[in-house]
């Protein structure tokens, strides 16, 4: 059997605003549903652990899918989330690959977090894939390869674009923008339409535009699994 971790963010403030923000709940669970209806067994985590802060836009009627649904009435994926390890503890040597659902929450804490880094740099450096979808890309801002590089330099990528976030009024509120910052890090940056699902995949990493694009990205993590 598979072993698949997710990691969220255990980030709730969006910045100076006074308004929540969390982990985007459809880029949980499509995914976790990806995996587990392949027979996987997920683990999630989070900086620091427990019960991660979920984005409540992302609950909204409007953002709400069938897969949503259904975790909200699963009891164990609920009982799971609740008690999500705390990133510190987890080991790459455990797992066959990382999968990050985005949300605005982990510009401010994943993307910094050296646990975070040093687990993805551990997961490409055993040859196993790693998966990032819409914000989450974001943190692969201080990742770098075991020849020192970043590890985005010269690999296709693509994450939340600039329109993407000039539309939902966060540009001015975000850390960082993520487009910018994949540019920035030499990373051959590339997207769809705004908010229709796009994947790139470069070898190990693979990256997915928006919230849309989290079920695809699971399916490629899937197949190269396989």
């Amino acid at each position: 059997m598979k072993k698949v971790l997710m990691v969220l963010t255990s980030h709730d403030q969006l910045g100076n605003t006074g308004r929540k923000t969390g982990f985007w709940l459809e880029e949980l669970a499509a995914p976790y549903y990806a995996f587990k209806d392949a027979g996987a067994d997920v683990v999630l985590a989070s900086p620091l652990g427990g019960q991660p802060p979920l984005d409540p836009k992302s609950n909204e009627p409007s953002f709400q899918t069938d897969l949503t649904r259904r975790f909200e009435l699963d009891a164990a994926a609920n009982a799971q989330l609740a008690n999500t390890l705390r990133l510190d503890s987890v080991n790459q040597a455990d797992f066959d690959t990382v999968f990050y659902p985005g949300g605005h929450g982990p510009l401010w804490d994943l993307a910094e977090d050296r646990h975070s880094i040093a687990l993805i740099e551990s997961f490409v450096a055993a040859g196993k894939p790693v998966a990032l979808v819409c914000h989450a890309p974001g943190v692969l801002r201080h990742v770098k390869t075991p020849a020192g590089r970043p590890l985005v330099e010269g690999k296709k990528v693509t994450g939340f674009t600039n329109t993407e976030e000039e539309a939902v009024g966060l540009t001015n509120v975000v850390p960082f923008l993520v487009e910018d910052e994949l540019k920035a890090k030499g990373g051959v940056y590339s997207s769809g339409p705004d908010w229709g699902s796009y994947v790139v995949r470069d070898g190990l990493l693979i990256t997915g535009q928006n919230p849309a694009s989290s079920a695809e990205a699971a399916a490629l993590l899937l197949a190269q699994l396989a």
